[in-house]
């Protein structure tokens, strides 16, 4: 006699085994009701506990479910106590699959950072000039921790950063004669905002028990585009615009070869099952070509004068 396994819910009510679902195949099936009508802009979702159930999914990944779609601009009022509202319509396309229009790195990466901080284990790659939009990123992050919204139970951040030891193509005076400030300018910017990521990633140990790590490696190159890799299942893009410009430098206008990395447009690219083949590779082979960097011609970095 055959008889159907059956499992048994806390309030005691018997359902069918099945297999439990991704938080990103929950984020699949609530972006096609939002993207479909069946839910309105402004129109309140229900609330993590009835998704959890509905879903057969625990609260967790209902909440990672919802930092997704908000981080693709699709719901709003995600870490707030009473449920999220699903966001007015815009004319530009939603953040994520492959007609998302992309943003420059200011705007793209604080969400999509705190989206990936929505896991047990966080995983961050980043290869950049400075660091400056990883730390500003990081902080919203950090904000969500200290309320209480987030709860990584450990986060692994590796950083590669040009080395000191090179002359930079980027930031460079336009008159060759020029002596070194704007590579000491750039060497003091790097380390300042090197050691206030990690400083404030490390401080989560001893405030909120989570297990940290924060490594930093130095190219022997300056990157011409940054990208951030986030637990394996996103790479963000950019490249760095060179522009000729004007800054003051210790009391003297020097004009420069530089680029803004805040405002760079940042291209996401996501694997998965339901991702393009194309971007599913992307992210694979920026895991790779990371990992050859890091392993190979990156030397050990000192975030020092």
């Amino acid at each position: 006699m055959f008889v159907e396994r059956e499992r048994t819910a806390v309030d005691g009510r018997k359902s069918s085994q099945r297999p439990q679902r991704s938080h990103r195949e929950v984020a699949d099936v609530l972006r096609g009701r939002i993207r479909s009508g069946e839910l309105r802009p402004g129109q309140r979702m229900p609330t993590q506990a009835k998704l959890a159930d509905e879903f057969g999914v625990e609260r967790g990944a209902v909440r990672q479910a919802l930092r997704i779609l908000q981080s693709e601009h699709l719901l709003t009022n995600v870490s707030k106590g009473s449920p999220a509202t699903v966001a007015p319509r815009s004319g530009t396309a939603a953040v994520g699959g492959p007609e998302a229009a992309p943003r420059p790195t200011m705007v793209e990466l604080a969400p999509r950072v705190s989206a990936a901080f929505a896991a047990p284990h966080v995983r961050i790659d980043a290869l950049c000039l400075t660091s400056v939009s990883l730390t500003l990123a990081v902080g919203e992050s950090l904000r969500e921790i200290h309320a209480g919204r987030l709860n990584p139970a450990r986060v692994d951040v590796r950083v590669m950063l040009p080395s000191r030891d090179i002359p930079l193509a980027f930031p460079a005076p336009v008159d060759a004669k020029v002596d070194g400030r704007l590579q000491r300018r750039w060497l003091a910017h790097r380390n300042a905002q090197g050691q206030v990521l990690r400083h404030n990633l490390l401080a989560l140990r001893s405030t909120h028990h989570i297990d940290v790590h924060v490594s930093f490696r130095a190219l022997p190159f300056t990157p011409p585009v940054k990208l951030y890799l986030l637990n394996g299942r996103e790479a963000l893009f950019a490249y760095y615009t060179v522009q000729r410009k004007e800054a003051e430098v210790d009391s003297e206008q020097l004009e420069m070869y530089d680029a803004e990395g805040t405002q760079s447009t940042l291209f996401a690219f996501e694997r998965g099952p339901a991702a393009a083949p194309r971007d599913t590779a992307f992210v694979e082979q920026s895991g790779l070509w990371f990992n050859a960097l890091w392993e190979t011609i990156s030397s050990d970095l000192l975030l020092t004068s």
